[in-house]
């Protein structure tokens, strides 16, 4: 019974990286970069100034949040990078479970045969799972989620807080 839980654990990991499911989100990254706004609009700095009270704020926030959601998707991801480069074992691992599951999948079910014997997807996966969790404890990549959540929301905030909105957004909430 156990074993049919792991193999239906197993496929749940590898319908995740399905290349066709990657090919559709794929389309919805290229959205998103079509939503980019030029970094003359976003690094304006004629319309940044300091919010009057509180209720100002939170509509800057509300409304940059918004408008500059794919900027802003943008610096997190530039900030994913930046950590994943500067802790090279986290990268290391990161690739290797990448690698590991790629090429699990690449088998399509099938046993792998080397001179050692068979090995099927299960023991496959359990391999994998037994040499990427003490690497991935050994990476902390607790630290550097928290390290990424933190940096994100402050220059997201940052720059969320302090962004005037554009003077045609103004004119249209006034009609």
């Amino acid at each position: 019974m156990s074993n049919l839980l792991n193999l239906a654990n197993f496929s749940n990991v590898s319908e995740r990286f399905n290349m066709e499911r990657i090919k559709s989100d794929f389309g919805s990254i290229q959205s998103t970069i079509s939503k980019l706004k030029p970094p003359q609009e976003f690094f304006d700095f004629r319309r940044v100034s300091k919010p009057g009270n509180f209720n100002e704020l939170q509509q800057r926030v509300s409304f940059n949040l918004g408008y500059f959601s794919a900027n802003y998707l943008t610096i997190v991801g530039i900030l994913s990078v930046y950590a994943l480069v500067t802790n090279f074992l986290l990268l290391f691992v990161t690739l290797f479970v990448l690698g590991g599951i790629y090429g699990i999948n690449k088998l399509q079910g099938e046993d792998l045969v080397l001179p050692l014997g068979r090995f099927n997807t299960s023991q496959l996966y359990t391999g994998l799972l037994i040499v990427a969790v003490p690497l991935g404890f050994l990476a902390s990549p607790i630290s550097t989620m928290m390290w990424l959540i933190g940096s994100s929301i402050f220059s997201v905030g940052i720059h969320a807080s302090f962004m005037e909105k554009p003077i045609e957004t103004v004119f249209e909430e006034e009609v």
